[in-house]
């Protein structure tokens, strides 16, 4: 809560701002960045209250919306205060700028809308109308489709990359309107009207749990059309959707399409799949190299012949489609941003190591499509490419399991690149080519969801600025198909641990707002009927976890609710949350949680994981540290149930968790600390930090614990992190509230084994898996320490229960040896941007506050003076508020 006293100075700071600057244009409102359901103009969401966003700017500091007006029509011309014929909402009174819900006329699937907005500031001052935008309605029921899935028959009843064509015409009104055209592929696709892509997506549609759920993606095919004959092509590929994962039927991918006209508030559907389309065989097939069959692509011909079919389809011989018989699953609107080519890159360096065999190199690992332009080759001549991100010892490849091939024609322009899978890798083996290309016809093309950068980190430690930078990038590497993976090579799973692990960090660094909603989706979706949770989700298969891995459901949720102010994901999952603690309750004895069966989608039942060996030997099998971090993450699950119960207006049920919180932090206290020596279970740093983040170390015990804490880190653990995946951010978590900056940093300036500079001397470009770099070198591990230098260095930290930064702390923590920092951070609101620096002794700091949010500056410790663009303020024990608006802030120390 803010006091009276921080009330009235806020107003009274506020009132001297305004009073002593004029109102120029550039003060006023701007409104920007509009987005429906956290998309930018999606084609197809899946709801039809959809919610609308935007974001204020003003130059003028203490600027504020006080209220609002959305219009929405069917039409862009009626788009003005007399014609919207969806929803005027007139003027409404309210600071609200974030997933404002549809309160207009019941809308449809399959309509497109088209709205904007203006707002009112704290004087009564309009802005002007944002540009228009648009949004669809995807097709949400069964009853929306008139189209059937279908396939291309081949041996194993379906050819692994068909493609499938049909000839129509657009109807009587020709290019009048909008043509959308919705695709429910079980497996990838590519769509190509009359030879050209329609857009740039890749390996679409996002990843879903087949056996419940299939994802429809909406594409604008209006500027593709030409008159009366046009040509369709849908090119498919397997992806996951391969014999032996769930809901799979059949080897092979499959398809339903329907095009839709829209004009003037009409809706005609054009064409649909079914039995008359054509199919054939592409030059493109997939092959299984691996237990879990994410396989290699197997390309045949040169480039001209690939193109034939974009080029000239009537030369090339179509043969019937078949109709698939697909078991019953929800179909619905992809709520997450396609993938595209996000960067590309060429090699750092070529070795020929035999005559037949070269080396790629390309210079830092990549997630992504390999693209090759080979030298001439002989008919038939089948050139194998093995990829792995990184080199054994003795300079080999680990086997990975990354496989494709080329077989060539021996004429024209010889490539590859993939479609429709993708590797992870730096290095490239490839077998059987006798030339050596050149540089600039060998690419690797970065992939991942087009979800935005979202924050910027520098400061004057390099040895910081590698470290974050290498967090970013890994996660740009993992952000693919709609959620984050484990490693994008060897299981592409989407670990809950893994997940929790990065969550705060990778929110803070993107904007991940639809993925997780995408992500979530996929979590509600392989809860078991007994409550039981697996460890992934999707869930293809068992994979190994524990508690922390299953309790995503409610931390995600959390999170996404704090960063991104979205209270229908909490409605939406509460229950789902409440049936998995039921299934906690049933394996908990004397009030603790106990390890819980083994099941044939879940393994494994893990507190910490992935630690480093050999650094005071913490064991992460240790029953009593399994145990002491399992019940600590739910006790943090039961704060988070209580503070979701009050955003959801249920007190009663909030009293409860709370209830449950207080009576686990007892028995946690009293079962794992050991009083004479002063440590939680075994003594590592998890065990030492875990219940202090829980809560529950007595508050006269915490010092004593900590200095232990400090103490055995210098003594056994040699100066180094001495945790693994879970205790990475739970670490950071408590070390930003705790103020020991200087405790992180000194870990992680340590240049030799285990740390994150010693992966850097090693010449990683992405984290580990590993601190010894065993199996994956580009994996979702090890980076939740990016949390630490956005909450402590940059001083840029959330208060709990003010959703989307509403009200936020600016309070760097400096550790000896840095002595300025620059970090930015996009919020739902706008931007916040800290840069602080160290002269003598003075601290100064540049703060932009976006409109919308309060900044609650902490003075540093010492602090003489304070002065805000020149004028001073008193000194005081209460936090300095600072409403929208970009400030020079003064502390003499």
């Amino acid at each position: 809560m803010i006091s009276k006293a921080n009330y009235f100075q806020l107003a009274m700071l506020t009132i001297i701002l305004i009073l002593s600057q004029g109102c120029t244009p550039a003060d006023k409102f701007s409104v920007s960045d509009l987005t429906c359901e956290n998309l930018e103009e999606p084609l197809g969401v899946n709801t039809l209250q959809p919610r609308f966003s935007w974001k204020n700017s003003s130059g003028r500091q203490g600027a504020t919306q006080t209220a609002y007006q959305i219009l929405v029509a069917d039409d862009i011309k009626k788009l003005n205060e007399n014609e919207a014929n969806l929803w005027n909402s007139e003027k409404i009174n309210s600071s609200l700028n974030i997933l404002i819900e549809y309160a207009g006329k019941p809308l449809s699937a399959g309509q497109l809308l088209f709205w904007k907005v203006r707002v009112w500031d704290e004087n009564g001052k309009e802005s002007s109308w944002s540009k228009s935008a648009r949004a669809g309605i995807g097709l949400l029921d069964g009853k929306d489709w008139a189209a059937s899935y279908i396939g291309y028959p081949s041996e194993k009843r379906f050819h692994s990359s068909p493609q499938l064509r049909k000839r129509f015409s657009p109807g009587s009104a020709g290019k009048k309107g909008t043509y959308l055209l919705h695709v429910n592929s079980l497996g990838y696709h590519e769509i190509y009207v009359n030879g050209k892509k329609v857009s740039d997506n890749v390996l679409s549609p996002a990843v879903s749990q087949f056996n419940k759920r299939s994802q429809i993606v909406t594409y604008d095919v209006t500027p593709f059309l030409k008159g009366d004959k046009n040509d369709l092509i849908i090119w498919l590929g397997s992806g996951w959707y391969t014999e032996g994962l769930p809901g799979v039927v059949g080897n092979g991918p499959v398809v339903r399409a329907q095009m839709e006209h829209l004009y003037q508030g009409t809706k005609e559907t054009v064409l649909y799949t079914d039995s008359s389309w054509k199919g054939r065989e592409s030059e493109y097939a997939s092959f299984n190299n691996q237990h879990w069959g994410y396989g290699g692509e197997s390309v045949t011909g040169n480039r001209e012949t690939r193109d034939k079919v974009l080029k000239k389809p009537d030369e090339l011989s179509w043969e019937s489609v078949v109709i698939a018989e697909i078991p019953a699953h929800q179909a619905t609107p992809q709520a997450v941003e396609p993938n595209s080519i996000r960067e590309t890159i060429h090699p750092a360096r070529i070795e020929m190591l035999n005559d037949s065999i070269l080396l790629v190199d390309m210079g830092k690992g990549i997630t992504g499509w390999f693209d090759i332009t080979f030298p001439a080759l002989e008919e038939g001549q089948q050139i194998t490419m093995v990829y792995a991100d990184h080199l054994n010892t003795n300079g080999d490849l680990p086997n990975q399991n990354q496989v494709d091939k080329y077989i060539a024609s021996g004429s024209g322009t010889e490539s590859f690149i993939n479609k429709f899978n993708y590797r992870s890798f730096q290095y490239v083996k490839i077998s059987n080519l006798r030339q050596v290309p050149r540089l600039t016809d060998i690419k690797a093309h970065l992939i991942h969801t087009d979800f935005e950068i979202a924050s910027s980190f520098e400061c004057s430690d390099e040895d910081m600025n590698r470290i974050h930078d290498m967090v970013t990038y890994t996660l740009r590497c993992l952000g693919i198909g709609g959620y984050l993976v484990d490693c994008s090579h060897l299981e592409r799973l989407g670990y809950g641990g893994d997940g929790n692990a990065s969550t705060v960090t990778a929110q803070t660094m993107f904007n991940l707002a639809p993925l997780y909603s995408n992500w979530l989706q996929a979590w509600g979706d392989v809860i078991r009927e007994d409550g039981s949770m697996p460890h992934t989700a999707p869930n293809p298969f068992s994979a190994g976890g524990g508690p922390y891995w299953c309790g995503f459901i409610i931390s995600a949720s959390w999170n996404i609710y704090q960063h991104y102010g979205d209270r229908r994901i909490l409605e939406k999952y509460y229950p789902v949350m409440q049936q998995w603690l039921g299934y906690v309750d049933q394996y908990s004895v004397d009030g603790l949680l106990k390890k819980w069966p083994n099941t044939e989608y879940r393994n494994w039942y893990l507190g910490d994981w992935a630690t480093p060996e050999g650094v005071g030997n913490p064991n992460h099998i240790d029953e009593r540290s399994v145990d002491l971090v399992s019940n600590c993450y739910i006790s943090v699950c039961f704060d988070q149930m209580q503070n979701i119960a009050l955003a959801l207006g249920k007190p009663e049920e909030a009293d409860y968790y709370a209830e449950r919180r207080n009576q686990l932090n007892r028995t946690i206290h009293d079962t794992f600390f050991y009083e004479e020596e002063g440590i939680y279970a075994t003594g590592s740093q998890i065990d030492m930090i875990f219940p202090m983040l829980a809560g529950a170390t007595p508050d006269e015990l915490r010092e004593r614990v900590t200095d232990k804490l400090i103490e055995r880190t210098a003594n056994e653990f040699g100066g180094h992190l001495n945790t693994g995946l879970v205790g990475i951010p739970v670490m950071m978590e408590w070390a930003a509230k705790a103020h020991q900056a200087d405790f992180i940093y000194s870990m992680l300036k340590k240049r030799s084994y285990p740390g994150y500079l010693y992966m850097l001397e090693q010449g990683a470009t992405a984290t580990w898996e590993h601190w010894n770099g065993e199996r994956s070198r580009i994996h979702n591990c090890y980076n939740g320490v990016g949390q630490w230098f956005y909450q402590a260095i940059g001083g840029i930290r959330a208060i709990s229960g003010k959703e989307s930064y509403s009200e936020f702390l600016v309070d760097p923590q400096i550790p000896e040896g840095v002595t300025w920092a620059k970090t930015s951070q996009m919020t739902s609101f706008g931007k916040i941007a800290v840069h602080w620096e160290l002269h003598d002794k003075k601290m100064t700091m540049e703060v932009e506050v976006p409109v919308g949010s309060i900044a609650r500056l902490i003075p540093p410790k010492g602090t003489t003076a304070i002065q805000v663009d020149n004028e001073a303020i008193a000194v005081s024990n209460d936090p300095l508020l600072l409403s929208s608006g970009k400030y020079f802030v003064e502390y003499s120390l």
